[in-house]
């Protein structure tokens, strides 16, 4: 099985953070239709995005025929710190996108923070969870509630594709025994290029629970979010 993981950007997280890929493409709809092509021609069975505004997902769910689109739409709306919000739809979403027949199994926000959350599905014998985590000590509780969606249902091979927020050791230490965080190649780029200090810069992640990974690694998306994709290959 072939995944990849993408945390492609919320207009309104963008201008509030001011983020330099909105400078870089100053029209919401062309980075959208960018960002969606982009897409189009990946390859991979199953692709979880977060970050996802209600716009993009629309484009999504128009252009990816093909696919499965699953979504999880957060209780939290991102508001605008200054001026109005641009998109016609400013919720934000979880997203898996998945080529076969799928099966819903979770789809929930973290009780300590309603705008991020876990979205499961069941494809092809996996068990798929795409997640955005908070980076901050509120990553503890949510670590914890993915290990245990990871092991539903039973026996079943998982895999956790997302935004960490955090360097692998963290969620190696937090997630436990059974669970392996793809160690990417040394020469790997950033899947968050921008982050300053002594934040890791790769803070997106792979991981499997009775599963194997032959190869990964860290492609550039252009400059069409503040965020690199991941990609792997699994071995069930």
């Amino acid at each position: 099985m072939t995944v990849a993981s993408w945390n492609v950007l919320h207009r309104v997280h963008g201008e509030n953070w001011d983020e330099d890929v909105l400078v870089r493409c100053p029209d919401e709809s062309e980075r959208i239709a960018a960002v969606t092509a982009l897409l189009e021609e990946r390859d991979e069975q199953v692709i979880a995005l977060q970050v996802v505004s209600g716009d993009q997902l629309a484009a999504l769910r128009g252009a990816l025929t093909g696919r499965t689109v699953h979504a999880l739409r957060y209780p939290r709306v991102p508001a605008p710190r200054r001026g109005i919000c641009s998109l016609r739809d400013p919720g934000e979403y979880l997203v898996l996108l998945v080529d076969g027949p799928s099966r819903q199994i979770a789809a929930e926000s973290f009780e300590n923070d309603l705008g991020k959350g876990a979205l499961a599905v069941e494809t092809d014998g996996m068990l798929i969870v795409a997640t955005h985590v908070s980076g901050n000590q509120r990553r503890t509780h949510q670590l914890a509630r993915l290990a245990e969606l990871a092991a539903t249902p039973t026996g079943c091979p998982a895999v956790l594709l997302g935004d960490f927020n955090t360097g692998r050791a963290t969620v190696a230490s937090a997630l436990g025994t059974g669970f392996a965080v793809v160690d990417l190649p040394p020469d790997a780029l950033p899947t968050r290029p921008h982050t300053s200090g002594s934040t890791s810069r790769w803070i997106d992640h792979v991981v499997v629970h009775g599963a194997g990974v032959s190869s990964a690694a860290v492609e550039s998306t252009d400059g069409l979010s503040d965020h690199n994709l991941i990609s792997a290959s699994l071995i069930v």
